[in-house]
């Protein structure tokens, strides 16, 4: 018996946004490859062409027409021979504009595929942007029959709302599934994604493949990670995470139908998958909107310090310049802390005190404040200061300010706006305080593949065991103004991720008071962190695209029993609908 073979490249590459010819170009690259690997087919991400999420610019025309005339000069070359080729489009027909896949093949479009499943929830905004394209049969590719489902295809069961796409193309005779994804980055994710292709590969009894982009756009990271199963489930080949990569795999088809064997990368879980997150969020931000470089105030504290090693890790040390901008109240060992981790990360350091500035501010509001006491106002002077030395050198130099504030502060506003707010990017403004404590013990024992910056001991150990303290007035710690963070950032997970009402955290033994303050704070600060820059997403639920509240808001959970439904009620409101309607 002839064995019958089928060999499919995985393209897990990093398009840019809006770079159409760019993308174009990284596309026919891979297809030079997977024709040199004498491939039947490559398989690039969920609309490549574009880059993803396009958001509302996929709405313009002029834009589609650029992604529709790259798609078409693609099908044309591929006249010559080599693979058929995948990839994710825009595409519009009939006056209503896809998410699709387009099949390109034989000098021409051989096919269309479009997203049945429209993500409409976190940071997926797709329901608004694109019409439902039918659940469709397979394509033909050198007489094996491929099912498309696109991302979401496979991530809901069927409903009223949705269709099982997976169902309908087993119905349909298709052989093999191969899934383009834009799956973005979260904590845990990679677990989930395997349980949604274990469900879809059982439930179809077909070998699922699974091509995911990688790269940072904006606040979402792409981590690739892309993989294949067989149809027992057993994992066919695991493509590493955080870097581009482009396999070619060689399936073969026996009596128990299609399999292969390929390359099982080890995947970066837990605290090394969101430190490396963090470096390419950062690195694509900086890279892909032209920044020569970037700048940040190191200030001896651990925030700053674990930001600076993200952004070397990131773009190597000569890129990356750190500032000192010293008061009275910074005490030596910060002084001498800062100084440590720049020589130990190999950045250039400066240091500016800012004394005359902020005395000159004094001098100049000592008649608007007389008679009035200080307070933290003045304090926030020294914070607005540096914010603005730093601005004022990015301005000159074109570099772009990281700031540096961590998701606890964000969350209960303890940063100042205009002030360490200040900045282009944050790296860590989805981390934890806790976290920034991990992390930094973490990066001191290990640093990702890739990395530019020096392996060992990068962040001094002083700087990680030191209390933090903002240096605003003297003896100052954070500890002073906020609970303990294990407490604190106890309290914002439930507030923030579960969206816990206060009794349940109350109940959990979280003190009433402390509960009941920083959720009084958390909803207070939602005009700062409307204000603040972007910044990676590691977690289900970050601030700007996951959690959108209003900043004028008067609801405030008053931390008692949620009261039960009245059933009887909601079945008389029920009744005179009814009611209404036969009216």
């Amino acid at each position: 018996m002839t064995e019958t073979t089928f060999t499919i490249t995985l393209a897990q590459l990093n398009p840019t946004v809006g770079d159409v010819a760019g993308n174009a170009a990284k596309a026919h690259a891979a297809r030079d490859k997977a024709k040199a690997d004498g491939a039947d087919l490559l398989v690039l991400p969920e609309l490549f062409i574009t880059g993803y999420p396009p958001e509302d610019l996929v709405l313009k025309p002029a834009f589609q027409a650029a992604c529709r005339a790259a798609i078409e000069e693609l099908a044309r070359e591929t006249a010559g021979g080599g693979p058929a080729v995948l990839i994710g489009t825009p595409w519009v027909e009939d006056g209503k504009l896809y998410n699709a896949c387009a099949l390109l093949d034989q000098g021409r479009i051989a096919a269309l595929r479009f997203k049945a499943n429209l993500p409409n929830y976190g940071v997926f905004d797709e329901k608004r942007l694109f019409a439902r394209g039918p659940a469709a049969g397979p394509v033909t590719v050198r007489g094996i029959r491929v099912g498309v489902p696109i991302c979401e295809d496979i991530w809901l069961e069927e409903s009223e709302e949705y269709e099982n796409v997976v169902e309908c193309l087993a119905e349909t005779g298709a052989e093999i599934l191969v899934v383009p994804n834009g799956s973005p980055y979260a904590r845990d994710k990679n677990d989930l994604r395997l349980s949604i292709a274990v469900a879809r590969v059982t439930e179809s009894g077909l070998p699922l493949v699974y091509l995911n982009q990688i790269g940072g756009q904006d606040e979402l990271v792409f981590d690739g990670a892309s993989f294949a199963l067989n149809a027992d489930l057993s994992v066919a080949v695991q493509l590493p995470a955080f870097e581009e990569n482009i396999t070619t795999l060689r399936w073969t088809k026996g009596a128990d139908g299609w399999r292969c064997k390929g390359p099982v990368a080890p995947l970066l879980d837990g605290d090394k998958g969101d430190y490396a997150a963090c470096v390419l969020g950062l690195r694509d931000y900086v890279r892909k909107n032209g920044f020569p470089g970037v700048l940040l105030g190191v200030s001896g504290g651990i925030d700053s310090a674990l930001c600076a090693a993200i952004a070397v890790d990131a773009l190597g040390a000569e890129k990356v310049r750190g500032v000192m901008l010293p008061f009275r109240f910074t005490a030596q060992v910060s002084l001498d802390d800062a100084a440590k981790l720049a020589k130990a990360l190999g950045f250039p350091y400066e240091v500016l005190p800012i004394a005359d500035a902020v005395n000159g501010f004094e001098k100049i509001l000592s008649v608007p404040f007389a008679g009035l006491p200080r307070d933290i106002t003045e304090e926030n002077l020294q914070a607005r200061t540096r914010g603005t030395l730093l601005m004022a050198i990015s301005n000159k130099t074109g570099a772009m300010v990281v700031t540096t504030g961590n998701k606890s502060e964000m969350s209960v506003g303890y940063a100042t706006i205009y002030g360490d707010m200040n900045g282009g990017y944050n790296p860590i403004k989805d981390i934890y305080k806790t976290e920034v404590f991990r992390l930094s013990s973490l990066r001191n024992e290990w640093k990702p593949d890739g990395a530019l910056g020096p392996s060992g001991e990068v962040i001094p150990v002083n700087i990680i065991i030191r209390p933090p303290t903002a240096e605003l007035r003297e003896n100052q710690t954070d500890q002073d103004s906020l609970p303990p963070y294990d407490m604190l950032d106890g309290i914002l997970e439930r507030l923030v991720e579960r969206e816990e009402p206060l009794a349940a955290i109350i109940a959990a033994g979280f003190p009433a008071d402390v509960v009941t303050r920083i959720d009084r704070l958390l909803n207070v600060a939602e005009y700062k962190r409307r204000q603040a820059a972007p910044g990676v997403k590691v977690t289900q639920k970050n601030f700007g695209r996951d959690r959108r509240y209003p900043i004028t808001n008067r609801f405030r959970d008053n931390g008692k029993a949620l009261p039960e439904p009245d059933e009887e009620l909601v079945a008389r409101a029920g009744r005179a609908s009814a009611d209404a309607f036969e009216g």
